[in-house]
């Protein structure tokens, strides 16, 4: 029956960028333990082999620096040619210097938007002919609150993320009439290196919690059915999309 196999990934290969920790390490372990062929992409080789050895499914990793955007090209073509064209990106890879504007440096900037912003587009690029020819492919990318809200200390990183809510938008145009959906998913607050000065902080960890309509933060395992709506075919009809998975917190 179509209801059985809507949320299907079975089979398909995925790369995913910053699959090391946190977030794009638990898409990467959704996507495995669901039936996916799943390349993890990150700088830390040592993480990236303890996650593929303990993960449930068919998993594989490449070790690389995909923050410099002009390395991009020879990184694809290196994973590819050992591990296949991927039907799926994922973008998770990011960073935040947590800077107040006052403080941003130049190399703290360059380092925040080129990461966040530029890696995934040109990740996308070098994958996305592969995918027009078999006239299917999902790019998935990674908001934020910050996509939309000005959160304490970083301004770099929100002008980043807000500029993947543009980018998602400009992506799905070019390539969506060629069986490629480009979506974004804009995490609200969870557990990640990257927020770890956010739940240190108990009291802003318990005001960010009662901010949102749920009433609490959330745990990683929240992410999973959003991402495999965005990743299958239950999600043909939908692109250049942000897709919020934040508790509600926007909704206030």
């Amino acid at each position: 029956m179509k209801n059985q196999t809507l949320f299907d990934v079975t089979g398909k290969t995925v790369f995913v960028t910053g699959a090391s920790s946190g977030i794009g390490k638990a898409a990467a372990t959704c996507l495995a333990e669901c039936g996916a062929k799943v390349v993890a992409i990150a700088r830390r080789e040592n993480e990236l082999k303890i996650w593929s050895n303990n993960t449930i499914g068919v998993t594989s990793f490449f070790s690389a620096d995909i923050s410099n955007s002009e390395k991009i090209k020879d990184i694809v073509s290196k994973i590819t040619s050992k591990e296949g064209d991927p039907d799926i990106l994922i973008n998770a890879a990011g960073l935040n210097t947590r800077e107040h504007a006052d403080d941003v440096t130049l190399e703290g900037w360059n380092k925040t938007l080129d990461l966040n912003l530029s890696s995934p587009f040109f990740m996308a690029q070098a994958v996305v002919e592969k995918m027009k020819e078999k006239k299917w492919g999902r790019i998935i990318n990674y908001a934020s609150l910050a996509s939309r809200r000005a959160l304490p200390s970083s301004i770099a990183y929100g002008a980043s993320k807000g500029g993947i809510e543009q980018l998602t938008r400009a992506m799905a145009e070019a390539w969506s009439q060629y069986g490629v959906n480009v979506n974004a998913i804009a995490p609200g607050f969870f557990p990640t290196e990257l927020t770890v000065p956010v739940f240190n902080d108990k009291e802003r960890s318990i005001r960010n919690a009662k901010q949102t309509c749920i009433g609490r933060n959330g745990n990683l395992e929240d992410l999973d059915g959003p991402l495999l709506f965005l990743c299958s075919n239950a999600s043909d009809y939908v692109t250049g999309q942000l897709i919020f998975v934040d508790g509600g917190f926007t909704a206030k």
